[in-house]
């Protein structure tokens, strides 16, 4: 089934700093690095290149500083397939970065935003409007509803922005998909907005107070996301793979795929951004799953972030053309 529509991505771009030390450094101290890295993340950023590689037609709403590493973010995003007409470059602000220290397989990171938080909700309802617009030959003096297309959002940028821009798109009739990560509550009044929320375990822990260990909590899990007023919802459990109601109210589980674990990086926005490409080829939510759980079984067996993210091509190679069966209970 051909796609019918497009997905729009609205979230962070961050510069992944990393360096390994043998221990912490105490306060004043200076300690000796090595095997310092540069990786292109955000979740936002992510989920946009998982989307594009499987095929979506993928546009990222963002913004970054006019620096070095806002335009290396960007030249990343658009050799995957990601349309940055959208993407805002800020002379008052620096791109986001998180400086990560290694040690011992502990990690310390320090996240800073910058950019990230520069645009406001009237400023992605903007480009919103403007992408459905494009998709009517360019005449912005009509907007058509948005149907079949896919809006993705996380909580990575202001909070308030991310509210308002999840209302516009879902009254512009874009399918709207809310990953709360980190773990941030939406206002109750927005929650009707969102087609589908998407948190893994402990991001559900934060949203619900149950964290879903079980089938049974499982269930009390997503009921307690559903009450919220999202229309659908959706738990990964990491190597326990990812759950959802059916049409009956019985748990649907999809398990994680078998494969050798390299580095979990970017698996979770692998997941999200392979769903909302299925989406778009009209596939009920637990056959989403399941495209989601097949790419990101090959993220894992890979090193890093936006470079372990396959294509569709690298993930039918390893499965296969047909649909891959998940568990009913």
């Amino acid at each position: 089934m051909a796609d019918r529509g497009i997905v729009a991505v609205f979230g962070s771009m961050n510069m992944d700093l990393s360096v390994a030390c043998e221990r912490i450094p105490r306060a004043g101290e200076t300690v000796g690095g090595s095997g310092f890295i540069t990786n292109a993340g955000g979740k936002g950023a992510n989920q946009a290149v998982a989307a594009a590689r499987m095929g979506a037609c993928t546009h990222m709403i963002g913004a970054v500083g006019r620096d070095a590493f806002g335009a290396s973010l960007v030249v990343g995003l658009q050799d995957a397939g990601v349309d940055c007409d959208f993407v805002v470059h800020r002379d008052d602000v620096e791109t986001g970065t998180a400086t990560i220290v290694r040690c011992e397989g502990d990690n310390r990171i320090i996240l800073s935003p910058g950019a990230n938080y520069a645009l406001a909700g009237a400023d992605v309802a903007c480009a919103l409007r403007r992408l459905v617009a494009h998709e009517l030959d360019g005449d912005a003096s009509e907007i058509a509803p948005a149907a079949g297309s896919v809006f993705i959002a996380q909580g990575e940028c202001d909070l308030a922005a991310t509210a308002d821009a999840l209302v516009c798109a879902h009254e512009l009739g874009f399918y709207t998909v809310f990953n709360p990560a980190p773990a941030c509550e939406l206002p109750a009044e927005v929650w009707p907005a969102v087609d589908l929320v998407c948190p893994n375990e402990t991001e559900c822990q934060v949203l619900t107070g149950i964290l879903p260990t079980d089938d049974a909590s499982c269930v009390a899990a997503l009921k307690a996301l559903l009450a919220k007023g999202a229309g659908a919802a959706v738990i990964t459990l990491g190597g326990s793979g990812s759950v959802t109601l059916g049409d009956d109210g019985g748990l649907l589980r999809m398990p994680a795929l078998s494969s050798e674990v390299v580095d979990t990086t970017a698996a979770g926005d692998t997941f999200i951004g392979a769903l909302a490409a299925a989406r778009l080829q009209g596939l009920p939510l637990f056959e989403c799953m399941v495209a989601g759980a097949r790419a990101s079984a090959v993220t894992v067996s890979r090193l890093g972030a936006q470079q372990s993210i396959p294509t569709r091509a690298e993930v039918e190679r390893k499965f296969g053309l047909d649909g891959l069966d998940g568990e009913a209970e």
